[in-house]
Formats: C-alpha cells, structure tokens, sequence
C-alpha cells in the first residue's frame, strides 16, 4: 500500500477561524485556501460565488437545499470533533451537484456534524463549478481535490489527524469526484506549488455515495472508460437505492471490479430512496448507510484511536 513521505511544516495556504450560518451549521471551522493566487487554468470570469437556489426548487425532508454556485475560489472547511470523541481519523467531504452546483448543506455541512459526532475530523471541499467549458466535468474538481488531501496530510500535526487514515466520501458528482481522486492519485493533475505537493494525493479509503458517472452511457454492464480501478484502489464503501434515476450499476459495477482486484469494499444497495437524499430523515431505509458506513470505518480500523 502506498503510504506519504515524511510531513512538511511550512504552508503557502492561509488559514483563517470563521462560523457558518445557522442554516448551514452552529460548529466553527477553520478555512484552508487551497490556492496562493487563482486556481490552475482559471481564465474566464464568472458570477459572484452564492447560493443559487430558486423559490420552488426541491427540497428533502422538508427542508430546504443550500446550492452554492460559481465557485472559483476553492477552499477547504475543517471541522475537529470535540477533544474527547476524536480518533484521529479524517475525511474530506465532497458533495455533489452535477458538477454544476454544490449542494453545500445536504451533501456537506450537515454530513461534517455526522463525521464529528462519531470522532471524525471533516475537511469539507468547496470545489470548482460549473463545469469548465472544453474540459472533462471533474478536471479542474480534482486539482482542487488533490491538493486538498495534499495540504490535509501536510497540516496533519497541526490538525490532529493520523496522515495514514485520511479517507473521502462523496456524493452524486462527488462521488465521482472521489472515484477520480481515488483511482488518479499516481500522477499530480497540477503543477507543483510548495512542499505539500511533494506528498501522494491518494486516500486511505473512499466511501461513495449513490454515485454518478461510473459507468458507460450506452453499456450500463461497463464501466465508464475514464474509471480505472486497480490493485492499489484502496478500500471503498459503496451504497445507492435500487431506484435510483441515475442506475445503481453505478455502484454495483464498480463492485464486480473490486472483487475481481481483491480490493476490501462494502456495498449497501437499498430498495428504495431514489437519489440526493443526504443523511436526511426520509421515510427509506437508505437513510441509514450513516450507520453502516460507521460500522465499516470501525471494522477496517479507520475509527481506532491511535493516542
């Protein structure tokens, strides 16, 4: 298994303290800029960065969905859970959205007081989108992501995390956002830009969450060419709805492959739930893969506590 190279303690990011609003979360976090000036390939000027939704947009568990839109300044929040809970373990929370939203609260925020409320530093993505015009959908995402897990394993000290199980969870297009970073971690999507990119962007385990785009659009049996798994995936929770309008193939593929590779992963599929559900209460049982996924996290030794 692949594991960093020594930590670096110097960073060009700047941190700053902050709350959210209480929509969002009452915890406090810090905020990690990924980039010392603007991100890699950014040319085009976009909208001011804010929430994007409109009256009559759907909600879930009669509440409503903070969409926040025209990223292009990416960052990262951390959440630490309290003292006495923490493990040690740290994952970085990519919400979905189709590559052209982000859905801030229901995929992000509200999922960082889960991970906290079971030990779990939260690093929450705020990445690019929409989607860059004459670019893959999760191009220029992932340079945010893997200079996220970079600077993570670059500050573990700092942020008391163990930077041998620093994990990712996605959802929807953060699901495969995650697959990418999951699967790509060999070759650095940007160039170099202080120590902290010296280390391997490669996580210690991937929880994916109804995912998208993992399998070809006209061969739902296949996965899609652009997803490569190998021996070196690491372990991966996987979990959708049977009717989910995305396909569950989208979980139940990447599974097949996993066996054939004898990579540990997990899959949860749920009769019912449809998709963008969140860790929400719904009436379906799909709500709780939180628990499922605890489970597993605690079984693959993630949760031990390594005081």
């Amino acid at each position: 298994m692949i594991r960093s190279s020594a930590l670096v303690s110097l960073l060009l990011a700047s941190i700053a303290c902050g709350s959210i609003s209480a929509q969002e979360s009452s915890k406090t976090f810090q905020t990690v800029k990924l980039w010392s000036d603007k991100a890699p390939g950014e040319t085009k000027e976009y909208p001011a960065e804010g929430d994007t939704s409109k009256p009559g947009d759907r909600g879930v568990a009669d509440l409503a969905v903070v969409r926040i839109g025209n990223v292009t300044q990416p960052d990262l929040r951390i959440y630490s859970p309290a003292p006495d809970k923490a493990t040690g373990a740290c994952v970085l929370v990519c919400p979905g959205g189709g590559y052209n939203i982000l859905a801030y609260d229901l995929e992000g925020t509200e999922v960082c007081e889960w991970l906290n409320s079971i030990g779990v530093t939260a690093a929450l993505l705020k990445y690019r989108v929409p989607r860059r015009e004459g670019k893959a959908p999760y191009e220029a995402p992932l340079q945010d992501a893997q200079r996220a897990l970079n600077l993570l394993r670059a500050k573990s000290t700092e942020l008391k995390i163990d930077p041998k199980r620093i994990g990712c969870l996605g959802f929807s297009a953060g699901g495969n956002l995650c697959t990418m970073l999951t699967t790509r971690f060999s070759t650095l999507t940007y160039s170099k830009s202080d120590a902290a990119d010296e280390l391997v962007p490669r996580p210690d385990f991937t929880l994916l969450i109804y995912p998208a785009y993992l399998i070809d659009k006209d061969n739902k049996q296949q996965l899609a060419s652009d997803v490569v798994f190998t021996k070196e995936t690491p372990p991966m929770f996987l979990t959708m709805a049977q009717d989910d309008g995305l396909g569950c193939e989208n979980v139940l593929i990447p599974a097949l492959k996993l066996n054939e590779l004898k990579v540990p992963f997990s899959l949860h599929l749920y009769p019912t739930g449809g998709h963008g559900y969140g860790l929400r209460n719904t009436a379906s049982l799909s709500r709780t893969w939180p628990d499922r996924a605890a489970e597993w996290m605690q079984q693959q030794g993630f949760l031990e506590s390594k005081k």
